[in-house]
C-alpha cells in the first residue's frame, strides 16, 4: 500500500489514454475499448473507460499531494461504508474501488465502477413522498452511521462548540475584506453567538454535496459520491444547499422524509443552522477567491453576497433572524406548473426546468471547479468507434450516469 504522505515531485497531470492505461493495471482483465474525459474534483484527472461489455468504469489520479491525501482518505472511508450498505442500512449505493495502482510520481489511482444514476435537480423535485423524500431519507441515512467511521478514516471531528467557533473564524476573515454588507455580517454574528441555536448532536456529513454528488434512478437516490470532505460536524451543512434550492413545498416534503428517517432528533434550531450555512457559503466563496488571488471569483461572490443582503432586506428571503421556514413564500416564488407527460415519464418527481426564485446560486459558490472539459471519446487498442450507447450519447433520463445535461455536448470519436 501506498501512504497518502508520499510525496509528489510535481504537478502531474493525465491524458484519458494514460488514465485508460492505469485502469488495466488496476483492475487486472479489464479489457478497455474506449475512454472519455469527464469533470472531476478539483486535483484529480478523470476519465471513464469503457470495457468490451460496455460497462463504465470512473478513472481517479491525483495530480497533487493534497489530492493523493484526500483519495487515501476517502478509499478507507468508503471500505467502512461497505457493510452498511450490504446490510441496507444505506438506501443507496456507494463507489467501491476495484483496484488501485501506484503512480510513478506518488500516490495512487483508483478504478470503480460508475455508480447508476444521473445528476439530481434539485430546483425540480415536486414535493410527496417520491424523489424529494427519498433524498431526504439518504441524507438522514447517511447521518444515522456511526461517527466511528470518519475517526477511523482520518478525516476531522469537531464538537458542536468547535464547530461553531470555525462559523465565527470564518465570518471574522470575511469581515477583514472589507467586501462583506455590513447588515449581513451583524446577522451572522447575532446567530452564531447565540448559543442555543448551536446545540446539537454532531453527525457524519458528507459536507460537499451538490447535483454531480447525489446521483438518483426511477425516482430514488441511486448513489452517493466524492466523499473527500466527510467530517464529523453539523447535520445542517448537507441540508444547506436542498433548502435553498428547492420550492418550499419540496423542501418541506424532504426534510418531514429527513426527521422520520432520524432517530432522536431533538433539533430546533437544524433548519436555521441550514439556511445560515447557505448564506457563509458565499462569505466562503469570497474567501476562496482572496486566498487564491482570483478577483473573477472574488467579484462573482460580492456581486452574489449584495443579491443576497437586498433579497434579505426586501423580503427577509432565507435569513435565519428575519425569516421562519414556516413564513409564506414571497408571491414572486411560484410552484411551477406539473410536469408534462414527456417529463414526468422521464423524472417523474422533479418539475419543469424554470428558474427558481431569484437569490443567490448556492449550487455556483462552492469552490470545487470543474473546468469545461471535451467529451471526445477515444478509441483504445484499434477499436471501432464507439456507438451512442458507449459515448453517453443518450436521451436525459434515468439509465446509469447518463443525461443530456450530464454528459454535455455532442462528442465525436476518433482512434489512436
Amino acid at each position: 500500500m501506498i501512504s497518502a504522505r508520499s510525496a509528489y515531485r510535481w504537478c502531474v497531470h493525465r491524458s484519458p489514454l494514460a488514465l485508460a492505461a492505469l485502469s488495466t493495471l488496476a483492475v487486472p482483465g479489464l479489457d478497455v475499448h474506449h475512454v472519455l474525459p469527464v469533470p472531476g474534483p478539483d486535483g484529480f484527472d478523470c476519465a471513464v473507460a469503457i470495457d468490451s461489455e460496455s460497462r463504465r468504469w470512473v478513472v481517479r489520479a491525483p495530480s497533487t499531494a493534497a489530492a493523493g491525501a484526500a483519495l487515501e482518505a476517502e478509499a478507507a472511508f468508503l471500505a467502512g461504508l461497505e457493510a452498511h450498505v450490504d446490510s441496507g442500512l444505506l438506501p443507496f449505493v456507494v463507489p467501491r474501488p476495484a483496484g488501485f495502482v501506484a503512480l510513478p510520481d506518488g500516490g495512487r489511482a483508483v478504478v470503480y465502477e460508475e455508480p447508476p444514476g444521473h445528476p439530481v435537480k434539485v430546483h425540480r423535485l415536486q414535493p410527496g413522498p417520491g424523489m424529494a423524500a427519498s433524498v431526504g431519507r439518504a441524507v438522514a441515512a447517511l447521518h444515522e452511521l456511526p461517527v466511528s467511521l470518519v475517526e477511523a478514516s482520518g478525516h476531522p471531528t469537531y464538537s458542536a462548540e468547535e464547530y461553531r467557533q470555525r462559523r465565527l473564524s470564518e465570518v471574522d476573515e470575511a469581515a477583514k475584506t472589507g467586501r462583506v454588507p455590513a447588515t449581513l455580517l451583524r446577522r451572522w454574528e447575532r446567530s452564531l453567538e447565540d448559543v442555543s441555536v448551536w446545540r446539537f448532536r454532531p453527525t457524519i456529513t458528507h459536507t460537499a454535496l451538490c447535483p454531480e454528488n447525489v446521483l438518483v434512478q426511477a425516482g430514488q437516490v441511486s448513489a452517493l459520491t466524492d466523499f473527500f470532505e466527510v467530517q464529523v460536524g453539523d447535520p445542517a451543512d448537507d441540508l444547506a444547499w436542498l433548502l435553498v434550492s428547492a420550492t418550499q413545498e419540496a423542501a418541506d416534503s424532504l426534510m418531514e422524509a429527513y426527521q422520520i428517517r432520524r432517530t432522536e432528533l431533538i433539533d430546533p434550531h437544524l433548519v436555521d443552522r441550514a439556511l445560515l450555512a447557505s448564506e457563509l457559503a458565499l462569505a466562503r466563496w469570497l474567501l476562496h477567491g482572496v486566498r487564491n488571488d482570483a478577483p473573477d471569483v472574488v467579484e462573482d461572490a460580492v456581486g452574489m453576497l449584495k443579491d443576497l443582503d437586498r433579497a434579505a432586506t426586501e423580503v427577509g428571503a432565507f435569513s435565519v433572524a428575519s425569516a421562519g421556514w414556516d413564513d409564506p413564500a414571497p408571491e414572486s416564488h411560484e410552484t411551477p406548473a406539473p410536469a408534462s407527460d414527456e417529463t414526468a415519464d422521464e423524472e417523474p418527481d422533479e418539475l419543469p426546468d424554470e428558474e427558481p426564485y431569484a437569490v443567490p446560486d448556492y449550487e455556483r459558490v462552492m469552490p470545487r471547479p470543474l473546468g469545461d472539459v471535451a467529451t471526445t471519446s477515444y478509441s483504445v487498442v484499434g477499436q471501432d468507434a464507439p456507438g451512442p450507447a458507449e459515448t453517453g450519447d443518450e436521451p436525459a433520463g434515468d439509465e446509469p450516469g447518463r443525461s443530456a445535461e450530464h454528459d454535455g455536448n455532442e462528442d465525436g470519436s476518433r482512434e489512436t
